[in-house]
């Protein structure tokens, strides 16, 4: 079974959310993730037998890469 977790996220703008939501994506052990940026969540569908919360970690470290203002609340 996959998991699917939903994070409160801090961005400034919705350019910021898609760099993140790209970042996020292309982290290994993340099979997709999406960002609200109205709702300021981040929803992320983790890859089967994926540990989650070091994912979570290389998912924060690659936004702020992108978008060094940005947090996720894990």
């Amino acid at each position: 079974m996959n998991a699917k977790k939903t994070y409160k996220i801090e961005v400034d703008c919705a350019n910021c959310a898609n760099k993140m939501e790209q970042a996020a994506a292309a982290t290994a052990g993340v099979k997709s993730a999406t960002v609200n940026f109205m709702a300021l969540k981040m929803i992320v569908e983790f890859d089967e037998g994926a540990d989650v919360d070091s994912v979570m970690k290389d998912v924060l470290k690659n936004c702020k890469k992108v978008e060094d203002d940005c947090e996720i609340y894990l």
